[in-house]
């Protein structure tokens, strides 16, 4: 049995950091369908076999490098503002992510991922573990804070409230239908609560 030396796994985890980082920057400087784990394995200074050993495909690598930069540092879990204001906080929120997709270095490879993850289902399904529940399930419990304080209706379905905020947000970004700016975000947070806010 080899045993996992405490030198071997600094070594793994710095190699590993270093794929992240490499992977990131080069989606920054190329289009997504140039980039090759053979580009990354160079940028990093890894062998090519060091990335498949950890890593299926180019879009679990790109995956990860995403998911690394939007973790919390201090190693909580995924929340959203709470300042007992719904109509405040999905505001801010809103705004955030339309800022975000309106950003052609973040859209860019969260385009590519999204294309990826058409054509591989382990892909998508990795997505949805580790990055759409987690997100949905933070959205959901800020809006479950607000219909205890009787900021939406005690009957109100969460997921459709998740939906009708990001849905509209997320097909205007993928069809490039129009802008993404802070006045589509407070149009779409006014909607939602004029539908479900308390009667």
């Amino acid at each position: 049995m080899v045993r996992t030396t405490p030198d071997r796994t600094r070594r793994s985890e710095r190699s590993r950091v270093a794929i992240l980082d490499a992977t990131r920057e080069l989606i920054g400087e190329m289009e997504y369908a140039k980039l090759t784990i053979e580009a990354i394995a160079a940028r990093a200074g890894v062998g090519k076999q060091t990335i498949y050993r950890w890593w299926p495909s180019k879009g679990a690598v790109v995956f990860d490098a995403l998911l690394a930069a939007a973790e919390n540092p201090d190693g909580g879990g995924i929340e959203l503002p709470d300042t007992g204001d719904i109509a405040a906080d999905l505001t801010m929120v809103l705004r955030a992510t339309a800022a975000e997709f309106a950003d052609p270095a973040f859209a860019a490879p969260i385009r590519a991922l999204t294309t990826e993850m058409l054509n591989d289902p382990d892909l998508a399904a990795v997505y949805r573990e580790r990055m759409d529940e987690p997100m949905r399930a933070a959205k959901k419990r800020r809006l479950e804070s607000a219909r205890r304080a009787g900021q939406i209706r005690a009957d109100a379905d969460l997921d459709l409230i998740v939906d009708m905020l990001y849905g509209p947000l997320t097909q205007r970004w993928l069809q490039r239908s129009g802008d993404l700016d802070d006045e589509f975000a407070d149009a779409l947070v006014a909607a939602v609560l004029r539908a479900f806010g308390p009667a």
